[in-house]
């Protein structure tokens, strides 16, 4: 069969500003959420609450999105945490290094799995991590810290993933799915 060039049309700078919008949505919104978050307003608890927030968005886009939060990208996310914060810097770049990397591995068992062990996945996952995050720190001040915080950014992680893994699966089907573009 001979095809005709003119059947192949080349597509419109329109529909490539809504194929790299759609692409680019996940990476924006985990900014902007990030940067929400980090606003100093005095509330107590934003610290665990930014820390529950990015480790939930990038496990989620890592694991239904992982072309839109490469792992330069999650590096300078985790950055940013550590800049938010008062964490040594660095440290919660490896750390979220290291959730993208533990989810890409088990990325082909975990995608299809029922919602109950995705969420268990990410908890466990939360809890190695935040767990890192005290020993790590805990080593840089010479000293045991408190467990009493690690506990409270496990829980909340744990608590907020599901309201997060809600509003991103309705995106994830709905404006920023690239297969519709």
């Amino acid at each position: 069969m001979v095809r005709r060039p003119d059947l192949r049309r080349d597509m419109s700078i329109w529909r490539r500003l809504d194929i790299a919008s759609r692409y680019a949505w996940p990476g924006s919104v985990l900014l902007l959420g990030l940067l929400l978050v980090g606003v100093p307003l005095g509330l107590p608890g934003l610290a665990v609450l930014r820390a529950a927030y990015v480790m939930g968005s990038v496990f989620f886009w890592s694991l239904y999105r992982p072309v839109s939060v490469p792992a330069p990208f999650v590096a300078g996310v985790g950055l940013l945490v550590d800049l938010l914060g008062l964490s040594p810097l660095g440290m919660w770049a490896v750390l979220l290094l290291l959730l993208q990397a533990c989810v890409l591995a088990a990325r082909r068992r975990l995608i299809t799995q029922s919602f109950l062990l995705t969420w268990a996945s990410f908890a466990a996952l939360a809890a190695i991590l935040s767990g890192l995050g005290w020993v790590m720190q805990s080593a840089l001040e010479l000293h045991a810290l408190p467990l009493l915080p690690l506990l409270v950014q496990v829980l909340v992680a744990c608590l907020v993933y599901p309201a997060l893994a809600g509003l991103f699966i309705g995106a994830h089907r709905g404006a920023a799915a690239a297969e519709l573009a």
